[in-house]
């Protein structure tokens, strides 16, 4: 499905951010879609929850989104807002790799729709209780430091107090210093910043998840010509080339409207049957 028609060129919309996403949504936004994205301030977006985890998020992911972008909204006078939320967790698929979810929301106004982009991928979020500097510097390549900055922390990951945005050996060592100086235990909690401006990793991913929203916004619904027109769920089934049974392998692709609602199942072409391999039948 694609479409050529720009809907949103020459149009402006808000983006609330403190943390330097600016730098790579409105660009794309930009190029992609000639929508001029304005970088809003002046509200803490901390308030809405951190990943260090003194502020709890407001509700869910796409909660906390809409709400950033409501206010920004509110805060630029646009009828158009664009919000980031990230989420940390393991991975789908082993349950054993750091893992980062970055949603990109789109609230319109002007058509009563929201339009979200979604990525999932390995995150830079590593952690480790130090009980010495030695111990602690070990730790700096797997963390990728100093181009992923850290926070340290006395005694452990549920300690409030702590320094944030570390990135020179020489802040590092003086905030070890103040945090073992605090600790009860002789220990030291030290975990990635996973603020999008102080990890380039997230910052990759909230790209991502913004060039799947702006692919979205350009592709329009082939009944009502709203935006949004894109995948929502993948149909299972396809052949085995060997005896014929469905397998677990996609074979088509259902589109829906986030407008009218209107759906239409696409098969997925270029296919000639799924390997053997991938069979309940001939391979249980």
């Amino acid at each position: 499905m694609s479409n050529h028609l720009k809907p949103y060129d020459g149009l402006k919309a808000s983006l609330l951010t403190q943390h330097g996403k600016e730098s790579v949504i409105c660009p794309e936004m930009l190029n992609t879609n000639g929508l001029e994205v304005i970088h809003v301030t002046g509200y803490d977006t901390d308030k809405l929850g951190t990943f260090t985890r003194d502020i709890p998020r407001y509700g869910s992911q796409l909660e906390a989104a809409r709400k950033k972008a409501r206010v920004g909204m509110e805060l630029s006078g646009t009828q158009i807002g664009i919000a980031s939320e990230g989420a940390f967790a393991n991975d789908p698929y082993t349950g054993l790799i750091p893992w980062n979810y970055e949603l990109v929301l789109m609230v319109d106004d002007t058509r009563n729709i929201e339009i979200v982009g979604f990525f999932g991928g390995e995150a830079q979020s590593a952690s480790k209780l130090a009980s010495s500097w030695d111990e602690l510097t070990v730790f700096l390549s797997e963390a990728q430091f100093p181009s992923h900055q850290l926070v340290i922390r006395p005694d452990d990951e549920y300690q409030l107090e702590c320094r944030k945005a570390i990135n020179t050996i020489e802040s590092l060592k003086e905030a070890y210093d103040w945090a073992a100086k605090l600790s009860k235990s002789g220990n030291v909690f030290v975990e990635n910043d996973l603020r999008a401006h102080t990890n380039p990793t997230r910052m990759a991913n909230i790209l991502k998840a913004t060039q799947d929203l702006a692919k979205k916004m350009a592709c329009l619904c082939p009944e009502c010509k709203s935006p949004g027109f894109s995948i929502t769920e993948t149909k299972k089934g396809l052949p085995c080339r060997h005896c014929g049974a469905p397998t677990n392998l996609p074979i088509a692709n259902m589109w829906s409207c986030v407008k009218c609602g209107h759906k239409e199942g696409v098969a997925i072409t270029n296919q000639d049957g799924a390997d053997p391999s991938r069979c309940n039948y001939c391979n249980p």
